[in-house]
């Protein structure tokens, strides 16, 4: 299979960088798959699990937050708030950052607030369904 270049780059650290078959991420309107000689295009990425596989065949998964990819030139660059692999998800701080959020969305909220709380929820959501799916595949 033809392979590109992809670099995922959290907020805090560049999270891959290197050569990879496929790209699947979490986009706005459902799952986005880039492959070589992608067209051209950009696309919002929503909090959710991404996944990759390099030219060994190995799959890599990761959590990632809201962001952005670009695809140009046979390379996908992928911008976003967080990324995490699986075995780095904390799952006791996941599940009382899940039941935070879910408490702040039972109070009255202004609209920014009830929108920080909705993204903060649904990143504890993935952050546990991943490290869920990382402990069946061990």
């Amino acid at each position: 299979m033809a392979e590109f270049h992809l670099r995922i780059v959290a907020s805090d650290k560049v999270f891959y960088n290197g050569m990879t078959e496929i790209v699947i991420l979490p986009g706005l309107d459902g799952e986005y798959a880039f492959m070589a000689k992608h067209e051209e295009m950009v696309v919002a990425v929503r909090p959710g699990e991404l996944r990759f596989r390099k030219p060994d065949g190995t799959w890599q998964y990761a959590v990632v937050g809201a962001g952005v990819a670009q695809t140009a030139n046979n390379r996908v660059i992928i911008l976003v708030d967080s990324a995490e692999r699986p075995e780095d998800i904390d799952e006791i701080r996941a599940k009382e950052a899940k039941e935070r959020a879910e408490e702040q969305l039972r109070q009255k909220q202004s609209v920014y607030e009830y929108r920080m709380s909705k993204a903060s929820l649904a990143r504890a959501v993935s952050r546990l369904k991943e490290k869920q799916r990382s402990h069946i595949n061990l």
